[in-house]
């Protein structure tokens, strides 16, 4: 392995994170904490509940980005006079020290370059994200089971509080389909990359003769809806069906008609929660994620018109973005940016960033080329 030189990779680390203070703003982010440190303080700010988790959830994650960047400045002051004195001493432990620190800052500067690239106007929402089986019977409802596993695995990795809202069970195996959300600053930004159709092939477990099986799941992301946006639905748009909640296997887990259906009659567009411990949670809680498919809807038919006046009608992302192979070899795929993994398990275990970060730069080089 060739030595690090030192000399010529601090200043550019130095640069890097120069680059990143530009385009957070960091001057506007301490201006930002120090309002909404104005709004905590406010005595009566607990009178309203939903507006106070808001303003402090928002000094929360403020503050955590500001610390983030000033935290990395030190450690790079910190590495320079780690490697001066390994340097000095000629002490070989104290290199190694320095080199590992330096991989660390160097994965850290990159992953804040990515979030740099979370400018989109609903980047820094929650996300709720809806897996559904597709094409491939018992086997693409086992692997709607584990995308959803997945992705809690890497929502617990990364400490950010998951709800599964929605469960729909296979009659074998598996799930028909299932609604969940993903609690955290830029969740939305950060896991819109995620969706498409992705395809499964392996030895089918549910094949009693051992044949490779090809399966398919779609997983949809949308932001989470605030009670700032502006999104009304006039009641007589709404068509709402209660039930009785279900587990796997049709067993009643519910003895009251808690859970809801709803469908917005304009569009076709069915929400389903169950989840909840009662009708009007359930209710609640669908009304919330039918409004955010409709703003979603509402923004794509605004992009699709921009596109069509632009005279660019081609879709930018195709039917398939991931495969997961376990058979004849192990392989996960990202068919946009190529990036690939050897290692399925880890990836079905949540591993799942570099896969991420990979599209999220994918995607800003499509929107510099489609503005070109």
């Amino acid at each position: 392995m060739a030595a690090i030189d030192f000399s010529a990779e601090i200043p550019h680390l130095r640069s890097t994170l120069s680059s990143i203070e530009q385009v957070t703003d960091v001057s506007a982010l301490e201006a930002r904490i120090a309002e909404l440190e104005k709004e905590a303080s406010d005595q009566n700010l607990w009178d309203d509940v939903d507006n106070a988790q808001r303003v402090t959830s928002a000094l929360s994650h403020a503050q955590a980005e500001l610390r983030r960047v000033t935290e990395l400045g030190q450690r790079i002051d910190d590495l320079e006079i780690m490697v001066e004195l390994s340097a000095e001493e000629n002490d070989a432990e104290a290199l190694a020290e320095a080199e590992a620190e330096f991989a660390a800052i160097r994965k850290s500067l990159d992953e804040l370059e990515v979030r740099t690239l979370l400018s989109g106007e609903y980047d820094e929402r929650s996300a709720v994200i809806t897996i559904r089986a597709g094409a491939g019977g018992v086997d693409a409802a086992d692997f709607a089971e584990m995308l959803l596993r997945m992705y809690l695995r890497w929502a617990e990795r990364h400490g950010y509080p998951t709800k599964v809202m929605d469960t729909s069970y296979a009659e074998e195996a598996g799930l028909k389909s299932v609604t969940f959300e993903v609690s955290a600053p830029f969740a939305y930004g950060t896991l819109s990359v995620e969706g498409g159709t992705h395809r499964l092939v392996r030895i089918s477990p549910f094949d009693n003769q051992g044949r490779r099986q090809t399966s398919f799941a779609a997983v949809e992301v949308i932001p989470l809806i605030e009670s700032t946006d502006s999104i009304e639905i006039p009641e007589n748009e709404l068509k709402i069906d209660v039930f009785r909640s279900s587990g796997p296997g049709g067993q009643s887990v519910n003895t009251t008609d808690s859970a809801v259906r709803m469908t917005h009659i304009p569009t076709g567009i069915v929400v389903s929660m169950q989840d909840e411990k009662s009708q009007i949670q359930n209710r609640a809680a669908a009304l919330r994620v039918m409004q955010s498919r409709l703003l979603l809807l509402k923004k794509q038919q605004e992009a699709a018109e921009r596109k069509e006046l632009a005279g660019d009608v081609k879709a930018s992302w195709g039917d398939q973005m991931r495969s997961y192979v376990l058979n004849p070899y192990q392989m996960v795929k990202d068919l946009r940016t190529e990036y690939q993994e050897g290692n399925p398990s880890s990836v079905f275990d949540g591993e799942i960033d570099e896969f991420i970060d990979a599209g999220i730069r994918w995607r800003a080089e499509q929107g510099k080329e489609s503005d070109a």
